[in-house]
């Protein structure tokens, strides 16, 4: 297992798209912030919460943007406000306040992080498992196929709670017993409450984005 993942990579950052274009956490003189150039040279303005709030709001002339990899684009409305360090089994899931729309997740494969937004705020975010060398996980967008609660792999006899199937040969996302230096055989492994908040917000067709190590630096 790639094990490289610690709690420097996530502390104060929660997620990959804190770690793209979430600043510093200083504490602010004011709610509103002035306007900053993100890394391609954009003025991004952010509205935020106070620091003990859940949420951190962008201004909504400057949403940022991420980029898949079929060159489409989703706009990020807010993010979580993570300040404590993720580790494995750790996860993060609050939609208070955040209303229905689509619903789409982010994988990091590099930063074992998943993120999920529905209508383009953040509302999840979990350190993963992720494929073995000899069993990698696929990068790409993939709808969702097919939803089942109690499944049970035949060819593994292995149970995946709360599937989310994502390829017709069986790559899918799960509930896991996430721990450090294990793997999967190219699933995505999630911890199990939260895979159990995901299989209930999530429906057959939404999409989930996986992204290499490559892929997911720095790319906003």
């Amino acid at each position: 297992m790639r094990s490289y993942i610690r709690a420097f990579i996530v502390i104060a950052v929660g997620c990959v798209v804190v770690a793209l274009f979430r600043p510093t956490q200083e504490e602010p003189a004011a709610p509103i912030l002035p306007a900053q150039a993100d890394a391609h040279g954009a003025q991004t303005t952010l509205i935020r919460v106070p620091p003990s709030g859940p949420r951190i709001w962008y201004g909504a002339d400057h949403y940022p943007r991420l980029s898949l990899p079929d060159g489409q684009q989703e706009v990020v409305r807010s993010v979580l406000n993570i300040t404590k360090p993720m580790t494995f089994g750790s996860f993060v899931w609050n939609d208070d306040g955040i209303p229905d729309g689509p619903l789409w997740v982010r994988v990091d494969l590099g930063k074992q992080l998943l993120s999920v937004f529905r209508g383009g705020h953040e509302i999840g975010s979990a350190v993963i498992l992720y494929g073995a060398t000899h069993k990698q996980t696929p990068t790409g967008n993939f709808p969702i196929l097919e939803k089942q609660r109690d499944y049970h792999s035949r060819t593994y006899d292995a149970p995946m709670p709360f599937m989310l199937r994502l390829t017709n040969d069986g790559v899918a996302i799960h509930g896991s017993n996430v721990r450090e230096d294990w793997a999967t055989h190219g699933c995505i492994g999630v911890p199990l409450d939260f895979a159990r908040l995901l299989f209930s917000a999530a429906k057959k067709g939404d999409l989930v984005v996986i992204l290499g190590a490559e892929q997911g630096a720095g790319k906003a």
